[in-house]
């Protein structure tokens, strides 16, 4: 389930908007202040990871960074990653279709507040895992979150690693799975061509004699 989302611009950290969850089972402030020395370790970063996942505790924070906004969410552990990826593209999508050309001019932090109302509504949708559209949104293949890193949140703001070391990671893996996934097309296409070229050799014999008794006789 959602908990916390936020939404800051990249290159300064500042807040543009939030929706936070409704029931009072979790203190969300300390995430928040994880989430706020987040970003401001994205704006010391010169190329943070477009996309990273950070648990903190029970929870894991997701987040993608797109035309110098970074939208993050923090949800439970047992959250599907492919939910909260395509819960956050949506907000993107949204959000930048009615903010696009106010967010560099913007100078007060939430400044686009009012996109809560937004946040709210969507991650109604995002509640329950087992509903018939989420369940559909799990079944795609989805490589890019496949490949995206994990790591701990406080390795990140406690111990200074770097956000755009994140990024060389987790272009590696991009790269080595899309290696990979071209060796698993060209065996199986081997595989194929070992189970049915005998089959293809015996008919095309079968097809020749057929021919060559009908040309003869």
């Amino acid at each position: 389930m959602v908990r916390l989302t936020l939404i800051a611009r990249k290159h300064d950290g500042l807040p543009l908007s939030e929706g936070l969850d409704s029931d009072n089972h979790h203190d969300m402030e300390p995430y928040k202040q994880q989430a706020k020395q987040l970003f401001k370790k994205m704006a010391q970063s010169g190329a943070p990871a477009a996309r990273a996942s950070l648990e903190s505790g029970v929870f894991t924070f997701h987040y993608i960074i797109d035309n110098d906004v970074c939208y993050l969410t923090l949800v439970e552990k047992s959250y599907p990653k492919k939910l909260a990826y395509q819960y956050l593209e949506e907000l993107q999508r949204e959000f930048f279709s009615l903010y696009g050309r106010e967010i560099e001019q913007a100078k007060r932090p939430y400044a686009f507040i009012k996109f809560d109302t937004f946040i709210q509504k969507t991650k109604k949708l995002y509640i329950d895992t087992r509903t018939q559209r989420n369940m559909a949104k799990l079944t795609e293949d989805i490589s890019e979150v496949h490949s995206i890193m994990t790591k701990n949140i406080q390795d990140v703001l406690n111990h200074g690693e770097r956000l755009d070391r994140m990024t060389e990671m987790s272009s590696t893996l991009t790269a080595e799975s899309k290696k990979y996934a071209a060796v698993a097309k060209d065996l199986h296409r081997q595989a194929l061509i070992r189970k049915y070229l005998p089959i293809v050799i015996i008919l095309s014999v079968v097809l020749l004699i057929f021919l060559v008794k009908h040309w003869l006789f």
